[in-house]
This record gives structure tokens, sequence and C-alpha cells, in this order.
């Protein structure tokens, strides 16, 4: 956007070329330079550095962007991958604040992957040649590395959206770099949303995109003020190597795994990227070319395969080194990881199979369905480009398949509850207006029938006449959820809610525990939940040995006591010098970063109720007392999700949808083997729908405890059915007892009261 208010800072910048100039010169005359950010004299490395980034093809882009930095309010820049656009381009930025003496803040650049933004800040910070954590740092959630004298610092897009609820205007930065707008993720469009209605308030902000690919017109039309689009510095000097189409007939797997091994036994120098779709496939993949290996003969050098996956990536800089032993790296990955690559030049392969899997959440039957689905042309353009002008591209599918040509928005294909409470609060910081890019779902009568549109509950989030599916079942869900008040707003319990880095479920779960006094219990339960599962899956032919150890920890009230069994186990053995957590963790089959970042998020709720001086009660497991508290705090938070055992075979139908799903294997609570008494209710964590139509993490309900905590006005809207009808019967008969008609009337009241924070 350009902005006519943009004046005055342009006119504090007018030498800004100048201060840029002494950097960019290719003798030093054996003069010591000091460095701007810390005062003390530039390192060797420094120069050694600066002279291989001015080799990126970004480097020829500098003037013009420092140009558009000082003259106008919104810069885009569009540079493929393996260009340095995510290292050079915040760097610049913070030579742009260093000329102005940072009086309008410091700089912020956001990723989408919480590793990219530590291996970036890493190699930057080694770039200006300063200290990682105090001139430049990160903030990733549960992580931070940075200080009060911080001028750059690189985070995830979800941590600085949770930093504006304490600065909705992003005061304390002068540029916002959001980098890669082109994967659309839902917190990605979020942000550019918010950040347009900022820099209408914010004349001095400055804010850059970076993305691998041109914009699409409506992207491009988010920004646009009464100037028209702003200005778009367009990289497009990386040139893809050979590309080589195939379409063998056998499975896309097979054929890129015997691409690995050809290129192998060719010799020819270079490290390999494999784009495969799913973790499963990595984890195989690594597997099979770990067995072939052993059969190659010395002289071919080391071959040595890696998982990267797109969640939990290694390090940039161990990828990128250089190997004096003539080692061969076949990195295995998948979608989203295209630009992660950018600092390991070694590669001189890419093997790609034109896949990805999606993750489509059905806001009518409140689950998630996964798709295989062939990737975008911009994604395959981006990992052609990683080979560079000299390497081979293999592409496992025909030349003339039609591919999309972005990448389809995530806000249109995911569960957007957690975003519409985040935006709710920020209403109240008085930045309600959010446009986005594409709204998410479509409009269907039963949104309307439950949200009239005159109401317009959405607030400011939306336009009246296109208020989408997919935003009305968040706001639905949030109103049973007791988190918005008679007029749509924020209610104080939703307040409290969106201080929590959960799932607004848990976090009301969270809160019930407060009364229930079962809040040490649920902290537990919550941080396992919301950390990646701790359980490793098996090969087939093992699972009943998994089963066996996994036992050890088996609770007879359930999943979400199991969780409580093995969180306290771990904890006891890294605590005790005796054990080896590694081999523990190995032992019973479990996941010990998964476990880790649990024990992470288990402090970070801690202390947030202790920010926000809700109660915490003694831990009390495994009375029987303090069972019941567990599961009724539990059904505060997530009494969608019951379901019944509709013919006593393990067919468990799901009340808000009528679908009908089995237990997950691994789930730690086998019915018959714990407890005599079959179950019959149960309330479930997730219902995989598409993968293996189970219910993963499952408890044992009564169907009274329903009944009781379940708000009436749900409870009448749930679907007609024999599992309704029986607790409709449930609910008559406890009513009876009272004698009469006011009876009953008082107990719909007291059952709809009867948890507080309901």
């Amino acid at each position: 956007m350009r902005s006519e208010a943009a004046g005055p800072m342009a006119l504090d910048t007018l030498s800004v070329q100048d201060s840029f100039e002494g950097s960019d010169k290719e003798e030093y005359d054996g003069v010591l330079e000091l460095n701007q950010f810390d005062g003390l004299p530039y390192s060797s490395r420094f120069y050694t550095l600066l002279k291989e980034r001015k080799h990126l093809s970004i480097w020829n882009i500098k003037r013009d962007f420092m140009d558009a930095l000082v003259k106008e309010q919104v810069v885009i820049v569009a540079a493929a991958t393996a260009t340095g656009r995510s290292s050079q381009i915040p760097e610049w930025c913070t030579e742009f604040c260093l000329s102005l003496q940072f009086r309008h803040g410091t700089v912020a650049c956001s990723q989408t992957q919480a590793q990219q933004a530590v291996d970036l800040a890493l190699r930057v910070a080694d770039e200006m040649d300063v200290n990682i954590g105090h001139e430049v740092g990160y903030r990733i959630p549960l992580q931070t590395c940075c200080a009060d004298d911080t001028v750059l610092r690189y985070c995830t897009d979800d941590t600085l959206l949770r930093e504006m609820m304490s600065d909705p205007l992003l005061e304390r930065y002068a540029v916002v770099v959001v980098d890669q707008v082109h994967q659309r993720t839902v917190a990605t469009d979020i942000l550019q949303g918010l950040l347009k209605n900022i820099t209408l308030q914010r004349p001095d902000l400055r804010v850059v995109l970076l993305t691998a690919t041109r914009l699409s017109p409506k992207h491009l039309s988010l920004f646009s003020g009464t100037t028209g689009p702003p200005p778009v510095i367009d990289l497009d000097s990386r040139t893809a190597g050979e590309v080589v189409y195939s379409d063998t007939g056998e499975s896309y797997f097979c054929s890129a795994l015997r691409l690995v091994l050809e290129i192998h036994r060719s010799e020819e120098d270079g490290d390999v990227v494999v784009f495969l779709v799913t973790s499963q496939e990595i984890e195989l993949a690594l597997d099979i070319l770990h067995h072939e290996s052993l059969s190659f003969p010395p002289n071919l050098g080391r071959f040595l395969p890696i998982a990267v996956h797109p969640d939990q990536s290694g390090t940039l800089t161990t990828l990128g080194e250089n190997d004096p032993s003539r080692t061969r790296r076949v990195l295995l990955t998948a979608s989203p990881n295209e630009d992660f690559f950018w600092a390991v030049n070694s590669v001189n392969f890419v093997i790609d199979v034109g896949l990805e899997k999606r993750y489509v959440y059905n806001p009518r039957i409140r689950t998630n369905t996964v798709t295989i689905q062939p990737i975008s042309a911009s994604q395959a353009r981006s990992r052609k480009q990683l080979v560079g002008p000299t390497g081979k591209c293999f592409c496992i599918y025909p030349e003339d398949r039609q591919l999309p040509d972005d990448i389809r928005p995530h806000i249109v294909e995911s569960d957007v509850t957690s975003t519409v409470l985040f935006l709710k609060r920020m209403e109240i910081a008085g930045l309600g207006q959010c446009d986005f890019i594409d709204k998410p779902g479509k409009m269907t009568q039963r949104s309307t029938e439950k949200f009239p549109v005159h109401s317009n509950p959405l607030g400011k989030l939306v336009s009246r006449a296109s208020d989408p599916e997919g935003l009305m079942q968040a706001l639905e869900e949030l109103d049973y959820l007791a988190a918005l008040d008679d007029d749509g707003n924020l209610s104080e319990i939703g307040i409290i809610m969106s201080e929590f880095p959960v799932q607004p479920q848990l976090a009301k779960a969270l809160l019930a525990s407060c009364e229930f006094d079962c809040v040490s219990e649920l902290l537990i339960i919550a941080a396992m939940l919301t950390a990646p599962t701790c359980f490793k899956l098996p090969a087939d032919d093992l699972k009943t040995d998994v089963s066996r150890r996994h036992a050890k920890f088996q609770h007879p009230e359930g999943d979400h006591f199991t969780l409580i069994n093995i969180f306290t186990a771990f904890k006891r053995c890294r605590q005790d010098p005796r054990y080896d957590v590694d081999k523990w963790c190995s032992d019973f089959h479990l996941d010990r970063g998964a476990l880790t970042a649990a024990d992470i998020l288990h402090v970070d709720m801690a202390d947030t109720l202790a920010r926000i001086e809700l109660p915490v009660s003694a831990p009390a497991f495994s009375s029987r007392a303090n069972s019941v508290n567990v599961r009724r705090a539990l059904l505060a938070g997530f009494f969608m999700q019951v379901a019944r055992d509709v013919d006593g075979s393990g067919n468990f139908l799901i009340l808000t949808n009528k679908h009908v799903a089995q237990i997950h294997w691994p789930s730690g609570y086998c019915v018959k083997s714990l407890t005599a008494e079959p179950v019959e209710w149960l309330l479930f964590h997730e219902h995989s729908f598409s993968l293996d139509n189970c219910l993963r993490i499952v408890t044992p309900i009564a169907p009274e405890e329903f009944i009781q905590m379940v708000p009436q006005y749900f409870f009448s809207n749930l679907p007609q059915s024999e599992s309704k009808v029986l607790l409709q019967n449930i609910l008559d008969s406890s009513a009876s007892r009272c004698g009469d008609k006011k009876a009953t009337n008082s107990q719909q009241a007291t059952t709809h009261d009867r948890c507080l924070v309901q």
C-alpha cells in the first residue's frame, strides 16, 4: 500500500543509501571497520561471508529494494528458492532501521516453521558478525532466544500473532517481514490481514512480503491503496537445470527409490533431495535405502539417507556443511519443505513425485479428512529450481499433467475455531478488522439457522452477506463453550481461554479443572494432547510387543489417565541418574522429543495459570473422587466428542454426526482386559476419519456424567438418534424424581449451570 502519510519517514531516510555503500566495498585497505550493531571490529569471517553473500542472486536487487523500502509502506519481493531472500532481505531491513537509529522500532521476520526461524537466525547472526540471542535472536513456540537489544528477531507466524495480544499495533517493530506468503497457511493469511489494518494506523510501519512465486491478483489486492497495488520486485534469475519427466507405470515410491540408487551408482557428484508424500513414506524409504547401502562397493563413497520431516527439519547449517569424505546425502522430505534447502548448496538432483498430503476439515462432521492431491505449479517450479542450472530434476509424473497454478489456501480447508477465538480477542484490542484473502468454507442453510445473517455474530471479521460455513461453525462451537456472550462478543471465559496456546476445547477443560480441583492432572493431559504424539508407530509384526510394553502405563479409567502415567514416568526417569532416558524411551516405543515438548508445554501452561491467578489444586491422581472430577473437566470441554457403542461390538456412533467408528488399536484402554464391564459411552480426543475411521485417546464416561455437564442448548441441537432418546430418558427420569413439572424445569436449569464455567 502506498501511504500518503509516509512522507515524514521518507524525509528522514533521504541519505539512507549512503550508509549501505560502505559495506559493499571490495577492498578494506587494512583498516579495522567497526560493526555498527555491537561496536566491535568486524572479524575476518564477516568479510568471507560478505563475499559469498554478494554472489547470491538476491544481491542484484539490493538497491531497488532499499529504494522501495524508503518510499513505500508495503514492498513485495518475489524470489525463487535458494536465492537468499530469507536471510538477506531481513538484514537489509535491519540496516534500514539502523539508518533511522531505530526511532520507529526494530525488525521482525516471520516464518511458517519453527526450525527455519532458528536456522535463519543462526545464519544471519553469523553473517552480521553478532552474537545469537543479542543483536539477532529468535522466538518460537516454547523457546525464546533474544534480549532487549535484539534488532532482528526471527519468529513463527503463530508467535507473532500471539505477541499482538499484548502489542496489537506491533509498536516494537519498524519493519515486519512475512516470509513464504505463497504457502498460504492460516497463520500467514491472518497475519497479512491484520497487518493491513495496522498499516492504516501506523504510517511509519513497513511491511515486506517475501514469496517464492508471483502472487495472484487477488493476493496483491489485499494491500492495494488509492494508487494501486504495492510495488513488486521480481527476481526470476534462478533457472532450473535439466528436467526429466517419467511415468513408468509402477508406484511413484518405488520409482523414486530406484532413481536414487541409479544416481549413486552413476558416480555423479551431488546430494539428492527426494520429495515424497507422507511421513510414513519418508521413514520407510530411510530404512530401505539404509539396507541397500550395505551392498554398495566402497569406491562409490559414503551413502547417507537423511529424513527431513516438514515439522522436524534438521538444521540448515548441518545439512549445508561440505564433507571432504565424499558423502552423498539423500534428503527425504515432503511438502511444504520446498524452501528449506536454500543453504544446501550441494544439491545436484531432485526427485519429485508431484503429490502432497493435505488435511481438509469438514465442519459438518467436525473432523479432518486426508487427501493426496497434485502439488501446485508454483511448488513444482520451486523444486526444479533447487538444483540450479547444472543439476537434474526427475519428475515422476507425465509432462502434460495439469497442475493447479497456486497452492490452495489452508484457511479454506482448516478448522478455524482457534483463529476465530484469537480474532475475537483482537477485537477487544481494537484490531477487529481482518480482511481475508480467501474466506473459509461456504455458507449453508444450517449456519444461517443457527446464526441469522441479521444478528451478525462475526462482528467485523467478515461481511454480513457472506458469512462462510467454516467461520459460522467456529462461532457455534465457541458459543457452546461459553466463550461468547449473547451479543457474539468474547465473554470473560473466552478471554481467559485465549490466553492458552491450546485448542479452545482444551482451554475450556483447563478452566473447568480449576472448579473441580484437578488442575495438576488436566495440565498434564493438555500438554500431552497438544504436543506431538508420544507413541511411535510400529510395523504390523511389532504391534503385539508394543501393546504389551505400553500396558505398563495403562490406567483402567482410560487413555487420558494413561497419558498422565506416561508423563509422570518420563519425568521420574529424567530426574533419576540411574536411568538412560533414550534407552527408556526406546524400550517402551515412546518418542523422547514429543515427551520433552509436552514437558515444556506443561511448564508454559502452568506459568499462564499463575499469571492470570487461577487456582492450582494439589495432585490427587488415582483417587476415586479425582477420577470423577477429571472426567467432568474433560466433558466440560469435549462434550461435542462423545460416542456410544450401538451394538456391543465396538462400533461407536458419534452423537454429533451419527458416524460410526472404532477405537484406535494403540489405545491404552483395552476394554475387556482392564474391566469386566463393557464400555458403552466414551469421550474421544480425535476422530481420524479418512486414515482408519478410528477414535483416538478415549476415556469411558457414564451417560449421567454427560447429561450433567452438557449445555442444554447443545443437547437440544443434537441430531435425533437412539442414543439421544436414551439420554433424554435419563434426564426425564432424574427430573421425575423431583415430583412435579416445576422440579423438571429446575432440573433442566440445574443441568445447564452444573459447571459454573459452562
